[in-house]
């Protein structure tokens, strides 16, 4: 059972290296970008991490439907997600889906929230 779930591990870290990279952004320290056409709407992948209550960096804030947030320590490439005001993602939940139509190269960005506005 355990070799099975290691396999879908490496086939979902696989399908979301065939998407993308990482590499130096001129955003901010590194980012992740397309290595291929990212059709608007498709699913990129997972924010896939450790549930963490603390602040930090990589830490994805998720609203839950208490009206409270989890955090989620980001393991894969997802982590390395910069900000924009306009983004080519959207993350709902802990799924990353393209925004719009993103080309080869381009970096995918998400909006980080209305208090990130000033840093943009």
């Amino acid at each position: 059972m355990n070799s099975e779930v290691e396999k879908q591990k490496r086939n979902v870290k696989s399908k979301l290296q065939q998407l993308i990279e990482v590499r130096e952004s001129l955003i901010h320290g590194r980012g992740v970008f397309a290595k291929t056409t990212i059709r608007k709407g498709a699913r990129i992948g997972t924010y896939d991490g450790e549930v963490t209550l603390r602040d930090g960096t990589h830490v994805l804030w998720v609203p839950m439907e208490n009206g409270k947030y989890l955090g989620v320590h980001g393991r894969n490439e997802l982590r390395f997600m910069n900000h924009s005001s306009q983004p080519t993602a959207n993350v709902d939940g802990i799924e990353v889906f393209a925004a719009k139509t993103i080309r080869p190269g381009t970096e995918v960005t998400f909006h980080y929230g209305d208090e990130w506005e000033d840093v943009d």
